[in-house]
């Protein structure tokens, strides 16, 4: 599903003028650097653009039509000048004493986006008052708050100011933080590949909220990559088709390379992550210790014994083959102990501190835009 971006316009892409109404060409003032990374966020992202602005009285004596178009016009097309085009362009022309349901932050002029059709828990409202943060609120979808006056729209909002803090995720004044922010937001990957032993689709969202649909074919190995996606905090949907007729080894292989690809596209140029993670896990009787450092270098450290062929029909020797070769795709450093007795204990334990070191290790600071590396390099 598609995401969108809900762009408020005056104070968000055009400075608001002293008088708050954009009503000449000559008062048109662009917001600092909005064309350089707005332009980079259409080219370089998946978001769809929507622009939704409250144009107080819009048609009346206070601010007539043949005011307005002419600058909106010109916004339009300088806008268009840097390759960015708007999906639609929604426009309330209410006073807030009219209390319409179409004005921020009511969601009447966006209930066509709210069907189900649209991906709204993962849009954002980008504006500079704290209405364009409630709209965001009763949609289900986040805000980036262009905070230049925290006094903006707060005497338009139901709620207080402090119940907004779970809908903002990135408050600046910025531009480039708010291309930062989105684009560290859009850590994914999908994966098919294709053998003659098997058929392999993984898709992965880093920043998930630990998400999982797995059919291998492998009733346990679902199991534990259920424990990675719900651990590690990813959103993992992984579909194969392997030749178990034959035995495990392919598929479980094959699905490890898949995942380990996933995981190096979606972490980009690395630029801001943790890097390393590492977790001490206990289950019952067993403690597991998994390390890694998305390095580039593949490298698996292996201490984990184990007596029986099989756990849940998963051949205990693969289990280090998974690792390996997740490794070497990823490229990551991976160092793997367990002690215990129960093998099952055991090998879940490993899944859950793997997942729990990922957790760590993928964890991206928005503000922060230098390798993790003295080499320049990862």
């Amino acid at each position: 599903m598609k995401k969108i971006l809900f762009l408020d316009r005056d104070g968000t892409m055009v400075l608001e003028p002293h008088d708050y109404q954009v009503d000449a060409i000559e008062k048109i003032e662009y917001y600092p650097q909005v064309f350089q990374y707005l332009s980079r966020i259409v080219q370089e992202l998946d978001y769809e653009l929507v622009m939704i602005t409250n144009q107080d009285g819009l048609g009346t004596d206070s601010f007539p039509e043949h005011t307005f178009w002419p600058a909106q016009n010109a916004i339009l097309k300088a806008f268009s000048n840097e390759g960015i085009e708007f999906k639609e362009i929604l426009i309330d022309r209410t006073f807030k004493h009219e209390n319409a349901p179409t004005r921020k932050p009511g969601t009447g002029l966006v209930l066509h986006y709210l069907d189900g059709s649209y991906d709204i828990a993962n849009s954002l409202v980008i504006g500079d008052r704290l209405t364009d943060v409630e709209l965001a609120k009763n949609m289900g979808a986040k805000a980036i708050w262009l905070n230049n006056d925290p006094a903006l729209g707060a005497n338009e909002i139901e709620g207080k100011q402090a119940e907004m803090g779970s809908t903002i995720v990135l408050e600046t004044s910025d531009w480039s933080a708010v291309y930062r922010f989105l684009k560290s937001r859009n850590r994914s990957a999908n994966i098919r590949r294709s053998t003659h032993e098997t058929y392999i689709e993984v898709k992965l969202d880093l920043d998930g909220q630990g998400r999982y649909q797995h059919q291998t074919g492998i009733g346990f190995f679902d199991h534990m990559l259920d424990q990675l996606a719900k651990h590690s905090g990813c959103n993992l949907d992984i579909k194969v088709a392997g030749d178990l007729h034959i035995d495990e080894h392919h598929t479980i292989e094959d699905t490890a390379l898949a995942l380990g690809e996933a995981f190096r596209q979606a972490l980009g140029d690395k630029r801001g992550i943790e890097r390393y993670g590492s977790c001490l896990l206990p289950m019952d009787d067993s403690l597991a210790q998994v390390a890694i450092d998305f390095s580039g270098r593949p490298w698996l450290v292996w201490d984990a014994p184990f007596q029986r062929e099989k756990v849940g029909g998963m051949p205990t020797e693969m289990f280090q083959h998974f690792f390996k070769s997740f490794s070497d795709a990823a490229l990551c450093n991976l160092n793997i102990k367990v002690e215990g007795t129960n093998e099952h204990h055991k090998i879940e334990a490993i899944f859950k501190a793997f997942a729990r070191a990922i957790r760590k290790a993928k964890h991206k600071d928005p503000n922060n835009q230098e390798l993790p590396s003295t080499k320049g390099v990862l």
